[in-house]
C-alpha cells in the first residue's frame, strides 16, 4: 500500500515533474490527470491516470474528468470509521494530497482582442472544485496551489506528513485564491454582460462595472498616520510586496505614504533623477548627468525639509550617491537596485531604512476609501501633454530653449505636488515649491519664499489654470520669467494681458493636473 495518495492536475506544469518524483520517491502514489499525467509518464515517473481510479473516460473534450465520487468522495471523506467504511464499501480510496492550479483566465482576458467564447473556456470547474473540496477537508488532506510551495509539501510527506498548521496554511491559501479566481470571471463577464448607464464612458474604459480585490496583510505597522490609530500594509494576493527592506527598522505608516509619492515621482522621468518627499509633497526634485548631482540639487532647494524625508532614484543607487547624502538623517532611502560599495556604505547608518524595489508592475488604477465606498481613477500618467511641442505661446515673449526645458520638467514635476500646485524650477531642478494650499495665490506666494533669490530667472508651473491675475503678479515679483498652465480659466485674457504687461512668457499645456 502506498504511504499516501495525492492527485495532480496542473495547467502550469512548472516545477511538476520534480514535484512528482519528490512525491513518488517518498512514497506515495501519484494519480493525474490528462496532460498532467503524460507530462510525468514521460518524465518515466510512476502514475495512475484518473481514469483507472474513476474507471470513466474524459468526457466533453476534456470538460469533465475529475468530477466523480471515486475522487471527491476520496478527497471529501473524514478519517473516521464510518467515512472509511463507506469508502470501502464503493471501492474508494481515501486522497492524501491534491494538487491543481487553475485554467489561466486572467492572463487570457488581458491579451487584446479576446473573445467571449475563448474567455469563456478558460474557465475552470474541475480545478475549483478540488481546490475546495481538500481545503474543506484540511483537518485530513493538504492541499496545493501555488508551485512556490512543491519543494515545502514534498519535504514535509517524505518525513511523514504535513502537520494540521502547515494544512490550514495551504487550505487558507486555497480559499483566497478560488476567491479570487471567481473574482476575476465575476469582474470580466460583468463589462461583458452588464448594460452600461447613459452616463458610462466609451465602452473600453478601464474603470470596470464591479471591482474584486484580493489584499493579504504582510504588514501591522506600530500605529497609523497618528499613534492612536491602528495601520497596516496589505499587498496584492499572488503578487510579492512592491519593496523588500534590506536594512532598518520597520517601516510606518506615513513612511509607505512617503515612499509611494517619492517613487512614483522619480520613476516618471527619464533622465538620472532624484526625488525628496516630505509630508507627501516634493520638497526636492531634480534630475542631472548623474544621480549625485541629481541629489545635490534636489536637496538645495529646500534642505530643512528634507530632513528626515524619503529619497527615491530611478537608476541604480551607486557610491557617489551614498558620499553625497553624507551625515543628514533621511528616514528612507529606495532604487532599483545597489552598487555593492553603496549599500555598504548606507547599512552603516543604523536609523536609515534601505528599500529596493521588487519590479512589481505599476497597477493603473487608483483606489481611495470615502464614507460608503470607494472611489477609482485611472492614475495620471498621461504623456502626450508632457511633451512640450504640443503646448501653445500665448505671451509676445516666446520661450527660450533653456527655458522651454525649465518648464517641461516643472511641469511634469507639478503631478506630483498636492494643489493647488505651484513649482518653480532653474536649471531642471526644484528651487521653491507651494503646495496645498486653498488659494492658487498662496502656493505661488509660499514657493517664493521657499526660493528667495533662486527665483530671480526662474520658471513656474501650475497644475490648473490661474483664476485671477494676481497670482502672476506675485510670480512677477519674485524674479519669475516664464510659465507654463493648463490655461481655460474665464479670465484667460485678462492673464495674457498681465503676462504680456510684466513681459513674462507662458505656455497653456490644455492639461490639468490636479493631486488631491
Amino acid at each position: 500500500m502506498p504511504a499516501f495518495r495525492a492527485l495532480l492536475s496542473v495547467s502550469n506544469k512548472s516545477g511538476l515533474v520534480e514535484f512528482a518524483r519528490a512525491l513518488h520517491a517518498a512514497g506515495g502514489q501519484v494519480i493525474a490527470s490528462g496532460g498532467t499525467a503524460r507530462a510525468i509518464a514521460d518524465a518515466d515517473i510512476p502514475v495512475t491516470s484518473v481514469e483507472d481510479v474513476t474507471g470513466f473516460p474524459e468526457v466533453l473534450g476534456g470538460r469533465v474528468k475529475t468530477l466523480h465520487p471515486a475522487i471527491h468522495g476520496g478527497i471529501l471523506a473524514r478519517r473516521t470509521p464510518q467515512h472509511l467504511e463507506e469508502l470501502a464499501a464503493h471501492g474508494i480510496e481515501p486522497i492524501d494530497l491534491v494538487v491543481v492550479n487553475l485554467y489561466p483566465f486572467a492572463e487570457t482576458v488581458a491579451q487584446p482582442h479576446v473573445t467571449l467564447p475563448t474567455a469563456i473556456e478558460e474557465i475552470d470547474i474541475g480545478g475549483v472544485a478540488l481546490l475546495r473540496a481538500a481545503a474543506k477537508n484540511h483537518e485530513s488532506v493538504a492541499v496545493v496551489c501555488e508551485p512556490a510551495d512543491y519543494a515545502t509539501v514534498a519535504a514535509a510527506f517524505a518525513g511523514g506528513g504535513p502537520s494540521l498548521d502547515m494544512r490550514r496554511t495551504l487550505a487558507l491559501k486555497a480559499f483566497r485564491h478560488t476567491a479570487a479566481y471567481d473574482g476575476a470571471i465575476a469582474d470580466y463577464l460583468a463589462q461583458q454582460v452588464e448594460e452600461a448607464p447613459p452616463a458610462d464612458p466609451a465602452s473600453d474604459s478601464i474603470i470596470p462595472r464591479a471591482l474584486h480585490i484580493d489584499l493579504l496583510r504582510v504588514q501591522l505597522n506600530r500605529y497609523g498616520e497618528n499613534p492612536h490609530q491602528q495601520g497596516g500594509l496589505f499587498a496584492y494576493a499572488g503578487e510579492q510586496p512592491a519593496f523588500e527592506v534590506l536594512h532598518g527598522k520597520e517601516m510606518s505608516y506615513n513612511n509607505w505614504l512617503d515612499l509611494d509619492g517619492a517613487w512614483q515621482a522619480a520613476q516618471d522621468f527619464p533622465d538620472p533623477t532624484v526625488a525628496i518627499v516630505k509630508h507627501g509633497n516634493p520638497c526636492g526634485l531634480a534630475t542631472a548627468p548623474t544621480l549625485a548631482e541629481a541629489y545635490a540639487k534636489a536637496f538645495a532647494s529646500d534642505p530643512v525639509s528634507a530632513f528626515g524625508g524619503i529619497v527615491a532614484v530611478n537608476r541604480t543607487f551607486d557610491e557617489g550617491l551614498a558620499r553625497a547624502l553624507g551625515d543628514i538623517f533621511l528616514e528612507v532611502v529606495a532604487a532599483p537596485a545597489y552598487e555593492e560599495e553603496a549599500l555598504a556604505r548606507l547599512l552603516t547608518k543604523k536609523n536609515l531604512r534601505v528599500l529596493r524595489y521588487s519590479g512589481t508592475p505599476l497597477r493603473p488604477l487608483s483606489l481611495r476609501s470615502i464614507v460608503g465606498g470607494v472611489l477609482v481613477q485611472e492614475i495620471d500618467r498621461s504623456q502626450e501633454d508632457m511633451d512640450a511641442s504640443h503646448w501653445q505661446v500665448v505671451s509676445r515673449r516666446q520661450p527660450t530653449p533653456a527655458q522651454l526645458a525649465d518648464l517641461a520638467f516643472a511641469w511634469r514635476v507639478g503631478r506630483f505636488i498636492k494643489s493647488n500646485a505651484i513649482v518653480y524650477v532653474h536649471d531642471r531642478a526644484t528651487v521653491g515649491v507651494g503646495a496645498g494650499q486653498m488659494s492658487r495665490v498662496d502656493s505661488v506666494l509660499m514657493a517664493g519664499v521657499k526660493a528667495g533669490e533662486r527665483s530671480r530667472g526662474a520658471v513656474l508651473a501650475s497644475d490648473a489654470f490661474f483664476p485671477f491675475a494676481d497670482a502672476i503678479e506675485a510670480a512677477a515679483k519674485h524674479g519669475i520669467a516664464a510659465v507654463v498652465q493648463p490655461g481655460g480659466s474665464i479670465r484667460d485674457a485678462e492673464i495674457i494681458d498681465a503676462v504680456d504687461r510684466l513681459g513674462l512668457v507662458m505656455l497653456f499645456t490644455g492639461a490639468r493636473h490636479f493631486r488631491h
